[in-house]
């Protein structure tokens, strides 16, 4: 029986189709610019978001630096939701590689920054305070999906106070499903956004930085300055344009089959949980017990969860329904 690994997205493996893109790719050398399935996959992935270029990063870590370096000078300031990935996860790289001052907010329930109140955050033209620069949002925010017309709202808001506007879209085609629009539909209120191909849409690595031409020059030097510059890099970007054009729609099925794990644990004595709350492929559990004994219990069965009483668990495209069956199997013999 095979592993059912729940702890996030980014577990994927390469389908077999997707191995062959990439065993086939025509490659070059990157740094030269002279890769052309990473030149494609850079340029697909600007069309498909409206952006006029992209670029090629090892991660979304990376690429969220790079936009925050790009559009940032020293001592500037962005806005940014506590539980953000660029605020929490990513290990200060504004602030350390960009000297760039986070000013972290709390997020409201469905995923969004209380846009009054940032307005109060946004620092006077004054040379005692670090000067506000930049909006960042993320889609989704915790499996939640940012509404539309908060999208427009925002895009208004950052123009009324001169402000740039990123997009962390690690799990922006999750959205774009969600909400069944093209991705460009949410992305044409940012003026940049940094679109992860390893979670997901199953790529084993990647992230494409998306925005204007100069934008993305920019972003390209201070990739080179990271230690980013990359080579024959069209073995893995040929991974990415596959999961680009055969892994979009199916993101749907993670949906479906988060939403049937929640309703089968929430029926559940011991797991709090409201099915009607998870939108996408991420659910968040909280668990009364212990929760190390739990997750020894399902690691017997073959099941892999990150050990946390709020637990957090997401399907994939390695999941089928047969393992969400087994899953819910596997916690309802622990509570019972």
């Amino acid at each position: 029986m095979k592993w059912i690994d729940l702890r996030s997205d980014t577990v994927t493996k390469p389908t077999d189709s997707m191995r062959r893109a990439m065993a086939e790719a025509e490659v070059g050398d990157d740094v030269y610019g002279e890769d052309p399935t990473v030149n494609l996959l850079e340029k697909t992935t600007a069309q498909m978001t409206g952006m006029e270029a992209g670029l090629f990063c090892a991660s979304g870590t990376q690429s969220n630096l790079l936009a925050l370096m790009a559009h940032c000078n020293r001592g500037d300031e962005y806005i940014v939701g506590q539980l953000a990935h660029t605020y929490r996860y990513e290990g200060g790289g504004a602030a350390v590689l960009g000297s760039i001052q986070p000013q972290p907010l709390d997020l409201e329930p469905d995923g969004t920054l209380d846009l009054e109140k940032v307005a109060r955050f946004i620092k006077p033209d004054d040379f005692h305070f670090a000067k506000t620069r930049l909006l960042c949002l993320e889609n989704t925010q915790g499996g939640k999906v940012l509404p539309m017309d908060y999208l427009a709202q925002a895009r208004t808001f950052v123009n009324a106070h001169n402000l740039l506007l990123h997009l962390d879209g690690a799990r922006v085609f999750n959205a774009a499903v969600k909400l069944n629009v093209e991705v460009e539909k949410i992305t044409r209120h940012f003026d940049t956004v940094s679109c992860c191909l390893s979670k997901g849409l199953g790529a084993p690595v990647g992230s494409v930085l998306c925005g204007p031409k100069n934008f993305i020059q920019t972003a390209r030097r201070w990739r080179k300055v990271i230690g980013g510059g990359m080579r024959q890099a069209g073995i893995l970007a040929a991974a990415g344009l596959h999961a680009l054009e055969h892994h979009i729609n199916r993101l749907g099925q993670d949906h479906e089959n988060a939403r049937h794990l929640a309703t089968g644990l929430s029926q559940i004595n011991g797991i709090g949980l409201d099915p009607g709350g998870v939108q996408t492929n991420i659910l968040f559990t909280d668990i009364k017990g212990d929760i190390s004994k739990l997750y020894q219990h399902l690691r017997a069965q073959r099941i892999l969860i990150d050990p946390s009483n709020h637990l957090r668990l997401v399907t994939h495209l390695d999941i089928d329904r047969q393992d969400i069956e087994h899953t819910i199997g596997a916690f309802h013999s622990f509570f019972m």
